[in-house]
Protein backbone atom coordinates (compact mmCIF):
# COMPACT_ATOMS: atom_id res chain seq x y z
CA UNK A 1 0.00 0.00 0.00
CA UNK A 2 1.40 3.36 -0.99
CA UNK A 3 1.75 6.11 1.63
CA UNK A 4 -0.87 8.17 -0.18
CA UNK A 5 -3.46 5.37 0.07
CA UNK A 6 -2.92 4.55 3.74
CA UNK A 7 -5.77 5.57 6.03
CA UNK A 8 -4.94 8.48 8.33
CA UNK A 9 -4.38 7.58 11.97
CA UNK A 10 -7.09 9.00 14.22
CA UNK A 11 -6.11 11.79 16.56
CA UNK A 12 -5.92 10.10 20.01
CA UNK A 13 -7.55 13.17 21.54
CA UNK A 14 -10.77 12.55 19.60
CA UNK A 15 -11.32 9.01 20.90
CA UNK A 16 -14.08 8.90 23.47
CA UNK A 17 -15.60 5.42 23.35
CA UNK A 18 -14.75 2.63 25.75
CA UNK A 19 -12.79 -0.30 24.39
CA UNK A 20 -12.65 -3.83 25.83
CA UNK A 21 -9.04 -3.06 26.77
CA UNK A 22 -9.92 0.06 28.80
CA UNK A 23 -12.88 -1.67 30.47
CA UNK A 24 -10.63 -4.60 31.29
CA UNK A 25 -7.95 -2.37 32.79
CA UNK A 26 -10.57 -0.61 34.95
CA UNK A 27 -11.88 -3.97 36.14
CA UNK A 28 -8.37 -5.20 36.91
CA UNK A 29 -7.62 -1.97 38.82
CA UNK A 30 -10.71 -2.46 41.00
CA UNK A 31 -9.81 -6.09 41.61
CA UNK A 32 -6.22 -5.34 42.65
CA UNK A 33 -7.14 -2.39 44.86
CA UNK A 34 -9.89 -4.36 46.60
CA UNK A 35 -7.36 -7.09 47.39
CA UNK A 36 -5.35 -4.47 49.29
CA UNK A 37 -7.92 -2.23 50.95
CA UNK A 38 -11.59 -1.36 51.31
CA UNK A 39 -12.93 1.29 48.94
CA UNK A 40 -16.04 3.37 49.52
CA UNK A 41 -17.49 5.60 46.79
CA UNK A 42 -19.65 8.52 47.92
CA UNK A 43 -21.27 11.65 46.57
CA UNK A 44 -22.91 12.62 43.32
CA UNK A 45 -21.93 9.55 41.30
CA UNK A 46 -25.38 9.30 39.72
CA UNK A 47 -25.14 12.92 38.54
CA UNK A 48 -21.81 12.67 36.70
CA UNK A 49 -22.24 14.14 33.18
CA UNK A 50 -22.44 11.24 30.74
CA UNK A 51 -21.82 13.29 27.60
CA UNK A 52 -19.99 16.39 26.46
CA UNK A 53 -16.58 17.69 27.57
CA UNK A 54 -15.65 17.17 31.20
CA UNK A 55 -12.60 17.90 33.36
CA UNK A 56 -12.18 15.61 36.37
CA UNK A 57 -10.10 17.48 38.94
CA UNK A 58 -8.62 15.27 41.68
CA UNK A 59 -6.26 15.80 44.60
CA UNK A 60 -3.03 13.80 44.36
CA UNK A 61 -1.75 11.77 47.31
CA UNK A 62 -0.31 8.56 45.93
CA UNK A 63 0.49 6.39 42.93
CA UNK A 64 -2.69 4.54 43.91
CA UNK A 65 -4.87 7.52 42.96
CA UNK A 66 -4.92 6.59 39.27
CA UNK A 67 -6.08 2.98 39.76
CA UNK A 68 -8.71 4.07 42.30
CA UNK A 69 -10.14 6.94 40.26
CA UNK A 70 -9.89 5.16 36.91
CA UNK A 71 -11.09 1.85 38.26
CA UNK A 72 -14.29 3.24 39.76
CA UNK A 73 -15.12 6.27 37.60
CA UNK A 74 -14.59 4.63 34.19
CA UNK A 75 -17.68 2.38 34.51
CA UNK A 76 -19.63 5.24 36.13
CA UNK A 77 -18.90 7.48 33.15
CA UNK A 78 -19.40 4.82 30.50
CA UNK A 79 -16.68 6.38 28.36
CA UNK A 80 -12.93 6.62 28.31
CA UNK A 81 -10.91 8.96 30.49
CA UNK A 82 -7.93 10.77 28.99
CA UNK A 83 -4.95 11.22 31.30
CA UNK A 84 -1.87 13.44 31.23
CA UNK A 85 1.07 11.38 32.53
CA UNK A 86 4.71 12.21 33.16
CA UNK A 87 6.87 11.56 30.11
CA UNK A 88 9.27 9.37 32.10
CA UNK A 89 6.67 6.59 32.05
CA UNK A 90 6.97 6.34 28.26
CA UNK A 91 10.66 5.37 28.10
CA UNK A 92 10.08 1.72 27.16
CA UNK A 93 8.29 0.80 23.90
CA UNK A 94 6.03 -1.74 25.64
CA UNK A 95 5.05 0.80 28.31
CA UNK A 96 4.33 3.35 25.59
CA UNK A 97 1.98 0.94 23.80
CA UNK A 98 0.13 0.06 27.00
CA UNK A 99 -0.22 3.69 28.13
CA UNK A 100 -1.31 5.00 24.73
CA UNK A 101 -3.94 2.25 24.49
CA UNK A 102 -5.32 3.54 27.80
CA UNK A 103 -5.40 7.17 26.55
CA UNK A 104 -2.50 8.32 28.72
CA UNK A 105 -0.68 11.22 27.04
CA UNK A 106 2.92 12.23 27.93
CA UNK A 107 3.67 15.65 29.40
CA UNK A 108 6.86 17.28 30.64
CA UNK A 109 6.67 18.05 34.34
CA UNK A 110 8.19 21.23 35.66
CA UNK A 111 7.88 23.03 32.32
CA UNK A 112 5.25 24.94 30.43
CA UNK A 113 4.32 22.16 28.02
CA UNK A 114 2.48 24.06 25.30
CA UNK A 115 1.85 20.92 23.27
CA UNK A 116 0.26 19.21 26.27
CA UNK A 117 -2.03 22.19 26.77
CA UNK A 118 -3.07 22.08 23.12
CA UNK A 119 -3.67 18.35 23.39
CA UNK A 120 -5.86 18.89 26.45
CA UNK A 121 -7.85 21.49 24.50
CA UNK A 122 -8.39 19.04 21.64
CA UNK A 123 -9.58 16.36 24.05
CA UNK A 124 -12.22 18.70 25.49
CA UNK A 125 -13.18 20.27 22.16
CA UNK A 126 -13.89 16.74 20.91
CA UNK A 127 -16.39 16.35 23.76
CA UNK A 128 -14.25 13.93 25.78
CA UNK A 129 -13.21 13.47 29.41
CA UNK A 130 -9.89 14.70 30.76
CA UNK A 131 -8.59 13.80 34.22
CA UNK A 132 -6.06 16.13 35.80
CA UNK A 133 -4.33 16.57 39.14
CA UNK A 134 -4.27 20.37 39.66
CA UNK A 135 -1.38 20.10 42.11
CA UNK A 136 0.80 18.57 39.40
CA UNK A 137 2.51 16.06 41.70
CA UNK A 138 1.84 13.94 44.78
CA UNK A 139 1.51 15.84 48.03
CA UNK A 140 4.51 15.30 50.33
CA UNK A 141 2.37 16.05 53.41
CA UNK A 142 -0.95 14.39 52.55
CA UNK A 143 -2.63 17.81 52.40
CA UNK A 144 -3.64 19.90 49.41
CA UNK A 145 -0.83 21.97 47.94
CA UNK A 146 -1.01 25.20 46.00
CA UNK A 147 -1.88 24.12 42.45
CA UNK A 148 -0.62 25.25 39.11
CA UNK A 149 -2.92 27.51 37.12
CA UNK A 150 -2.92 25.45 33.92
CA UNK A 151 -6.12 23.57 34.69
CA UNK A 152 -8.03 26.75 35.50
CA UNK A 153 -6.82 28.36 32.28
CA UNK A 154 -7.87 25.28 30.32
CA UNK A 155 -11.35 25.35 31.85
CA UNK A 156 -11.70 29.08 31.20
CA UNK A 157 -10.71 28.72 27.54
CA UNK A 158 -12.83 25.68 26.76
CA UNK A 159 -15.82 26.32 29.03
CA UNK A 160 -15.79 22.63 29.97
CA UNK A 161 -17.59 21.63 33.18
CA UNK A 162 -15.36 20.57 36.07
CA UNK A 163 -16.08 17.53 38.23
CA UNK A 164 -14.31 17.85 41.60
CA UNK A 165 -13.25 14.55 43.13
CA UNK A 166 -11.63 13.95 46.51
CA UNK A 167 -9.55 10.88 47.27
CA UNK A 168 -8.72 10.07 50.91
CA UNK A 169 -6.55 7.34 52.37
CA UNK A 170 -4.43 6.40 49.35
CA UNK A 171 -1.37 7.92 51.06
CA UNK A 172 -1.65 5.12 53.64
CA UNK A 173 -2.35 2.49 50.98
CA UNK A 174 0.71 3.45 48.94
CA UNK A 175 2.90 6.03 50.69
CA UNK A 176 5.05 8.36 48.65
CA UNK A 177 8.48 6.75 48.31
CA UNK A 178 7.20 3.46 49.77
CA UNK A 179 5.39 0.30 48.75
CA UNK A 180 1.68 -0.61 48.81
CA UNK A 181 0.31 -1.75 52.17
CA UNK A 182 -2.58 -4.06 52.93
CA UNK A 183 -5.41 -2.74 55.06
CA UNK A 184 -7.04 0.58 55.81
CA UNK A 185 -9.76 2.25 53.84
CA UNK A 186 -9.91 4.53 50.79
CA UNK A 187 -12.78 6.94 50.18
CA UNK A 188 -13.56 8.31 46.73
CA UNK A 189 -15.98 11.22 46.98
CA UNK A 190 -17.54 12.79 43.89
CA UNK A 191 -18.78 16.37 43.91
CA UNK A 192 -21.23 18.24 41.73
CA UNK A 193 -20.02 19.32 38.29
CA UNK A 194 -19.82 23.09 37.77
CA UNK A 195 -18.58 25.61 35.23
CA UNK A 196 -16.28 28.50 36.00
CA UNK A 197 -18.48 30.91 34.05
CA UNK A 198 -21.33 30.22 36.47
CA UNK A 199 -19.05 30.60 39.47
CA UNK A 200 -17.08 33.70 38.48
CA UNK A 201 -19.61 35.72 36.50
CA UNK A 202 -18.21 39.23 36.05
CA UNK A 203 -16.17 39.28 39.27
CA UNK A 204 -12.74 39.05 37.63
CA UNK A 205 -11.20 42.38 36.60
CA UNK A 206 -8.52 40.91 34.34
CA UNK A 207 -7.11 37.64 33.04
CA UNK A 208 -4.69 37.17 35.93
CA UNK A 209 -7.40 37.61 38.53
CA UNK A 210 -9.70 35.30 36.59
CA UNK A 211 -7.09 32.51 36.70
CA UNK A 212 -6.52 33.01 40.42
CA UNK A 213 -10.22 33.01 41.25
CA UNK A 214 -10.82 30.01 39.00
CA UNK A 215 -7.98 28.07 40.59
CA UNK A 216 -9.31 28.77 44.08
CA UNK A 217 -12.84 27.79 43.02
CA UNK A 218 -11.60 24.39 41.84
CA UNK A 219 -9.45 23.68 44.88
CA UNK A 220 -12.04 24.80 47.43
CA UNK A 221 -14.52 22.34 45.93
CA UNK A 222 -12.00 19.51 46.07
CA UNK A 223 -11.15 20.42 49.68
CA UNK A 224 -14.83 20.25 50.63
CA UNK A 225 -14.82 16.57 49.60
CA UNK A 226 -11.85 15.69 51.80
CA UNK A 227 -11.40 15.02 55.51
CA UNK A 228 -9.57 17.78 57.42
CA UNK A 229 -6.17 16.09 57.34
CA UNK A 230 -6.13 16.17 53.53
CA UNK A 231 -7.26 19.79 53.06
CA UNK A 232 -3.81 21.28 53.54
CA UNK A 233 -3.56 24.94 52.53
CA UNK A 234 -7.31 24.94 51.79
CA UNK A 235 -8.25 23.83 55.27
CA UNK A 236 -10.66 25.87 57.37
CA UNK A 237 -10.64 26.56 61.06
Amino acid sequence: MSPASRPEKADPATLGHLTPYISGVAFAARLVVQCLTRVRVEGAVDRIPREGPLIIAVNHLSNADGPVVGGWLTPALGRRIHWLGKREMFRLPLATTILESGSVHPVDRGAADVEAFRLAQRILEAGNVLLAFPEGTRSPTGGLQRPREGLALLALRTGAPILPVGVAGTDHLWPRGGRPHIGGRVVLRVGEAFTLADMLGDTARDRRQAKRLATDAIMVRIAALLPPRHRGVYGTD
